[in-house]
């Protein structure tokens, strides 16, 4: 893990804040809570890259790209409010713009574009290496008019879920919400447990991708080892887990409660929407009619693994361990730069 630091990041933030203009605003009535300062841009900016989005996989009839979309949005989204904004509306430069950013802010920034680089370049590949549409698309393209009313029914839907989710990463960076009446040696420690879910998150999801791809290259059964020997859908945990650091590390700053809403939708929709039921919903139907093998194996994993939160026996697996490790080597990351920024 590593978290960006502007070249001059060294710099007094204390000073460089004095001859800044304020960045955030206050929220007054008229914003109707968050709704003007966060929720509508956003949803401007998702609906917006959904069209297009939407336009570019009719043309090539492949409804992935609309994953390709799901985390690059997010990053572009993070770094347009935290650092786009700010330069286009008190004409600053980059990098005075990233100085303005407190300690925290940035380990936040770094954070969402960790994780929505990494997937990106995950869904990308794989993508350009299959050729095809993803097979979990197959039957929903099949139905009468799909495509007509496919911005409406799928890709517009999205756009509204990404514009909660974010929430985290775009609150803090546009109001000015009070601090939490936390001490710096709390706030330290609260900032600290986010790093930590972050980097356990990011580690599983990272690990889960990483060995799915190499069991593929190997055989062809189902991928029953490593971290995907935990739950039956370790990536989409260690999303979720992701998105709740977004969330904790807001409380080690400006922290408006609305942030919550960000990973709690974020979970709904892995779980209930388009991660695990739409993953194994697509599982079982094709298992089924073409590799009864597999579909067998399905049906045993089913009954020994739980599906998304490991089971307390499964707590003592040594890729629990080594994921839980992986979060801890990011608190030390962590607070080592930390201590070269307040040098």
């Amino acid at each position: 893990m590593a978290f960006f630091i502007p070249p001059s990041a060294l710099n007094n933030q204390a000073t460089s804040s004095l001859h800044s203009p304020p960045l955030k605003n206050k929220i007054t009535p008229g914003d109707v809570g968050i709704l003007k300062s966060t929720l509508l841009p956003s949803f401007g900016l998702y609906s917006s890259l959904s069209l297009v989005t939407c336009i570019a996989a009719e043309a090539t009839h492949r409804v992935e790209l609309k994953d390709w979309l799901w985390p690059s949005a997010q990053v572009l989204n993070a770094w347009w409010t935290a650092i786009g904004q700010p330069m286009c509306k008190h004409d600053m430069s980059f990098g005075t713009a990233c100085e303005a950013l407190p300690w925290t802010e940035r380990v936040l920034l770094s954070c969402v574009t960790i994780w929505g680089t990494r997937l990106f370049a995950r869904i990308a590949c794989r993508s350009l290496s299959r050729g095809t549409d993803d097979a979990r698309y197959d039957a929903v393209k099949k139905k009468p008019g799909f495509w007509r009313g496919a911005f409406l029914k799928v890709f517009l839907p999205e756009a509204i879920v990404l514009s909660v989710i974010s929430l985290p990463f775009t609150v803090p960076f546009t109001t000015d919400e009070a601090r939490l009446p936390l001490g710096d040696d709390a706030i330290n420690v609260v900032r600290a447990l986010g790093v930590a879910i972050f980097g356990a998150g990011f580690a599983m999801e990272a690990m889960a991708d990483t060995q799915l791809g190499l069991h593929r290259q190997e055989r062809t059964d189902l991928c029953r080892h490593g971290v995907w020997g935990l739950v039956r859908h370790p990536n989409y945990l260690g999303d979720t887990l992701v998105h709740f650091s977004f969330a904790l590390l807001n409380l080690a700053g400006p922290f408006h409660p609305v942030v919550i809403l960000g990973p709690v939708a974020n979970y709904l929709f892995l779980r209930f929407v388009g991660g695990d039921k739409e993953t194994e919903s697509s599982q079982e139907e094709r298992y089924e009619s073409q590799d009864p093998h597999k579909y067998e194996q399905l049906r045993q994993w089913q009954r020994e693994k739980n599906s998304f939160w490991p089971s307390l026996r499964d707590l003592a697996n040594p890729w629990a361990l080594a994921v839980a490790g992986c979060g801890f080597i990011g608190v030390v990351i962590e607070e080592g730069l930390r201590g070269a920024y307040d040098m």
